[in-house]
């Protein structure tokens, strides 16, 4: 029960990511929940493990590290276009 609970609080750290910077992530669903892991994996080494925590993720770093991902993949998806 661990795994799905961390798979559905991945996806809503995902989502919020998307909505705070105002684009979608590729790939829906799946895309949000991999944003999430890895947005929560990045914020957590930048910014610590700190505030409140929510199925083993740090919820502020994690949301704010999903959004840096979130810019970071747009801005490149971005370039690519422009190029083609």
């Amino acid at each position: 029960m661990g795994f799905i609970w961390a798979l559905i609080v991945g996806g809503i750290i995902g989502w919020l990511a998307g909505l705070i910077m105002g684009r979608d992530i590729p790939g829906g669903i799946i895309g949000n929940i991999i944003a999430g892991f890895v947005g929560a994996w990045l914020g957590t080494m930048i910014l610590g493990d700190w505030g409140p925590h929510v199925a083993d993720f740090a919820i502020i770093p994690a949301i704010i590290g999903s959004a840096l991902l979130v810019f970071l993949l747009s801005f490149i998806m971005r370039a690519f276009k422009k190029n083609r």
